[in-house]
Order: C-alpha cells, then structure tokens, then sequence
C-alpha cells in the first residue's frame, strides 16, 4: 500500500552524493537523478541553518520551469557549524587536517537543510545533530585522510568512515543527517506529497 502510494510522485534527486543515493534506496523510494552545476556561495551575514536552508533552495531554483505534474525534486546541503563558523569541504589535504584539528576535543553540529520542492509547493527543512569529537592525535588525522580521502565531505569527515568508529565520542541527534541526509524527516515530508 505503502509503495503504491509512492508510487504517484517521481522523486527527482539532484545530488552525486552516493550517501544519500544509497540513502534513497534503502528507503526503498524510488527515483530518478538529476544534477546541476551550481555555485555554492551564499551571503557572508547568513549564519548555521539559514546557510543550508540558502543552499538548498539555490540548488532547487535551477530546476525553475522544468518540473512536471508529479514531480518532487529533492536538493540538499549539508554544512558542520563549529564556533560560529561554516567548516564546508575541505579545499585541500592541508585544509582538511586543520579542519580535523579544530575538531578534536570539541563537539561541533552537523546541519543539513532539504528542499522538496513541486510545481505547486516549496518546502525547506533543516535537522541539526550534534556531535563530539575524542581527542586525535595528528598521526590519526594524516591516517585517515591518506586511507579515506574525505576531501568531498563538509568537515573533512564521514562518520560513517574509520574516523567515526575510533574518534566520535557522543552524538544527540540524527545519524543518518550526520551521514548527510535526515531520512525520518524527509519520509515524512514526502508523505505531503502522496
């Protein structure tokens, strides 16, 4: 009954992150992908969620005119939030270990906002989760970055990965908006859809 009802939208997900692709899948929704390029830049005052919430619907807004009638397009964007601070995806490996650095001993939130958006509706949504970082050493930072290479992950980490098995001490929140997407919250907001 479930899957039949899902069945009457075409989820369109515009993101190359296999994480959330991956995600879709074992949510058992099924979909189709459809990427953009777009320049992720935002106004300097935009502080935490306002940021990925600015994001998400920047990346929703090219697909303007191009959604159908049973279209849900489905965008995202996930940032870690440190002191005030956006740590976004590393520009480097050098950039990544000292991202890595500020972590450690810290608890820091992770905040993805999701944009479903339809010809005749727009919703945003954000889920914040905060996560504490055990210390780690520089030779457990230079480890993970020479094995994993988290260089396309906002924070320079995967929780997911060796480094949250060995260096995440607490997490309140969502998990899986960690990995980068919060499935409860999206589930049921494309229950609104059906």
């Amino acid at each position: 009954m479930l899957k039949e009802k899902l069945n009457k939208i075409n989820i369109i997900l515009a993101s190359g992150s296999p994480r959330r692709q991956q995600f879709f899948k074992e949510m058992d929704l099924h979909y189709t992908i459809r990427l953009k390029e777009i320049e992720e830049i935002y106004p300097e005052h935009l502080q935490a969620e306002e940021i990925t919430n600015f994001l998400a619907e920047l990346k929703a807004s090219a697909f303007e005119n191009e959604l159908e009638e049973n279209d849900v397009l489905v965008t995202s964007d996930t940032i870690v939030w440190l002191n005030g601070k956006a740590l976004g995806k590393p520009k480097d490996y050098d950039d990544a270990f000292k991202m890595l650095q500020q972590l450690a001993n810290q608890t820091h939130e992770v905040i993805t906002s999701v944009c479903l958006k339809s010809i005749v509706k727009t919703d945003v949504f954000h889920c914040v989760t905060k996560v504490t970082f055990a210390n780690l050493s520089d030779e457990a930072i230079r480890y993970y970055l020479d094995n994993y290479q988290p260089f396309d992950k906002a924070g320079s980490y995967g929780i997911q990965d060796w480094i949250g098995l060995i260096g995440i001490s607490k997490i309140e929140g969502s998990y899986t908006n960690v990995v980068g997407l919060p499935t409860e919250m999206l589930f049921q907001k494309l229950m609104n859809y059906v």
